[in-house]
């Protein structure tokens, strides 16, 4: 949404605009539980819209925004899902599938392997520091993943930082980067990490629109095969392609 002033009053649609926009930041604070520095980053790092400013400090909300903070809300502490991974969900589902396209989608899922349809269970959690001393990597590495989005996670009553068990491997995957000498003294942070992730995001939504616009005349279950078989041939490719880039780049110097 374009960040504006609100237009003249005299039109019907400025007037139906001004209606949609009648929330205040306190009221997006109240409806969803959230401190109002928790929207602001929502809004920063692209997961929320901005409002409709009307003035330096002012803006005005809709009740879209509030389903938008409470899908967000629902998504980390039901599914312990990693900011990004929801920014990530959020751009499919504002995507130009047709209603036709996301019901195919829907069917799909239901013929997938557990692994693939999301019936993984994601509601285990393990310990930070735990995970950290397993890894070998230090526990501010964890905390920086999941400041950048890249884990779930949340805080017990303790105050003790857990991670969702699905997004271990990631950690431990970095552990392993660590160990082949890429460390912290040398400049190397999680948040590199990142540079991959955004293009795999990049990567992953264009797939999604290819196969729910080549694949919608199928039947599901014909589809979900045919994802699930190409799959590691597609995994292959993106590997031996990344090292024939490398190779390529460092035969022509």
């Amino acid at each position: 949404m374009t960040v504006e002033a609100l237009p003249s009053r005299t039109s019907g649609d400025a007037k139906s605009k001004d209606a949609e926009h009648r929330f205040r930041m306190k009221d997006l604070c109240e409806a969803a539980g959230l401190e109002r520095q928790a929207i602001h980053f929502y809004i920063q790092q692209g997961l929320l819209p901005p409002g409709r400013k009307t003035g330096r400090n002012m803006a005005w909300y809709t009740q879209a925004h509030i389903d938008r903070l409470l899908l967000i809300k629902k998504l980390q502490n039901e599914q312990f899902l990693p900011l990004k991974a929801i920014k990530a969900l959020l751009d499919g589902r504002d995507s130009s599938f047709t209603p036709q396209q996301r019901a195919f989608l829907t069917e799909v899922k239901g013929r997938l392997g557990s692994s693939l349809n999301g019936g993984e269970e994601r509601g285990r959690m393990i310990d930070a520091a735990s995970l950290a001393e397993r890894a070998g990597v230090e526990l501010r590495d964890i905390e920086e993943a999941v400041e950048v989005g890249a884990v779930g996670s949340r805080t017990t009553e303790d105050g003790e930082l857990e991670i969702a068990a699905a997004d271990a491997w990631m950690v431990e995957l970095f552990g392993q980067m660590r160990r082949l000498g890429f460390t912290r003294e040398l400049g190397f942070t999680v948040k590199d990490v990142m540079v991959y992730e955004e293009a795999m995001s990049r990567l992953f939504q264009e797939e999604v629109l290819l196969v729910s616009g080549r694949l919608a005349g199928l039947p599901p279950s014909q589809a979900a095969a045919m994802i699930e078989r190409a799959l590691p041939v597609i995994h292959t490719f993106l590997t031996r392609y990344h090292a024939s880039r490398v190779r390529d780049f460092f035969g022509s110097l």
